[in-house]
């Protein structure tokens, strides 16, 4: 039997690693600040295992019980263990390694909060500390999609339910926030504030829906021109940006033409669009945003076009050796 080393992992793969470690704790530490400096503290409702444990500890409350502070870390603790568990069980091993900062970093960051403020809030005006805790909230959880991972806790039962049966997870997830914040209204006496939980939870995601792509959005440029070959040096050349070369034929007289794809940053589209025109001031252009882009140039390291292809038709290119690319 043979056993292989593990490979000694780059200076590009530990960066990266660290990267990642460190936007999912900064991630979690906002998330946490969100709901520990401005919607706890001001007696406000909301979704996930936090707004489990607002329930408990109002539940506590009306009975009679005081001191019941610590009851909302104790629960999010214990429903995100017992949540994670679950999804390590029927998710497998890869989700648990992705979920575990998340389900531990989230209620420490609450309890060392609360450890500075003594559990009170920053902002005693209720519109205010609905707006930036929701902002706050949904700007840390942004973070932590952005990169993959997961803030654990009521996100792994939608998880669950659309692996086992097809349920879409956006409309489980909306469902089961929804269904936590409404749980309030047997535990308090004001509805309002329940109203309220319901703006937070909708602000919060559309922070989440719009903060975790910022960065990542690139434009996509089709560029039809007879003097195709000059712009697709132009592009690798000048750029040092990818071009796909289509070929297509035109709708009303049917003529063949060629078709320029390249995707470039929001700053380089100017420059683009610009030589562009000084090359082929009759060229077609159409130009669109994508949400993601990764492959060489965006996501990994970019190469520049080497020397024996300048100059070269798309018809020669696949006479000559392209290197390899870095390690």
């Amino acid at each position: 039997m043979k056993f292989t080393l593990p490979k000694k992992p780059t200076r590009s793969q530990v960066k990266k690693f660290i990267i990642y470690c460190l936007i999912v704790l900064c991630g979690n530490a906002l998330a946490a600040a969100g709901t520990a400096f401005f919607i706890e503290p001001n007696g406000l409702v909301m979704g996930g295992t936090t707004g489990v444990g607002i329930f408990v500890r109002n539940l506590l409350e009306k009975s009679g019980s005081e001191n019941t502070d610590w009851i909302v870390n104790i629960t999010v603790y214990t429903a995100n263990i017992v949540l994670f568990v679950l999804g390590a069980i029927l998710l497998g091993k890869k989700f648990a390694a992705s979920t575990l900062a998340g389900t531990l970093l989230y209620p420490s960051f609450m309890s060392l909060y609360k450890l500075f403020t003594g559990g009170k809030p920053i902002v005693e005006d209720t519109v205010l500390a609905v707006l930036f805790g929701a902002l706050v909230f949904g700007l840390g959880v942004a973070m932590v999609v952005r990169v993959g991972a997961s803030t654990g806790g009521t996100d792994i039962p939608p998880l669950i339910l659309n692996k086992f049966f097809g349920l879409p997870v956006s409309v489980t997830m909306w469902f089961l926030d929804a269904s936590i914040v409404l749980l309030q209204l047997f535990v308090v006496e004001d509805i309002g504030l329940v109203l309220y939980g319901i703006i937070i939870c909708l602000i919060s995601s559309a922070a989440i829906e719009k903060l975790s792509p910022i960065g990542m959005k690139k434009t996509q440029v089709k560029i039809i021109s007879k003097k195709y070959r000059a712009i697709r040096e132009m592009i690798l050349g000048e750029l040092n940006r990818g071009v796909t070369v289509l070929y297509g034929q035109t709708g009303y007289l049917k003529e063949k033409c060629h078709v320029l794809l390249t995707i470039v940053s929001n700053r380089e589209l100017v420059k683009l669009k610009e030589k562009v025109q000084a090359i082929d001031p009759e060229a077609f252009m159409t130009i669109s945003v994508v949400s993601e882009v990764r492959g060489r140039g965006f996501s990994s390291e970019g190469i520049r076009l080497p020397k024996e292809l300048e100059g070269k038709d798309e018809e020669d290119l696949s006479e000559v050796p392209v290197p390899p690319p870095a390690e």
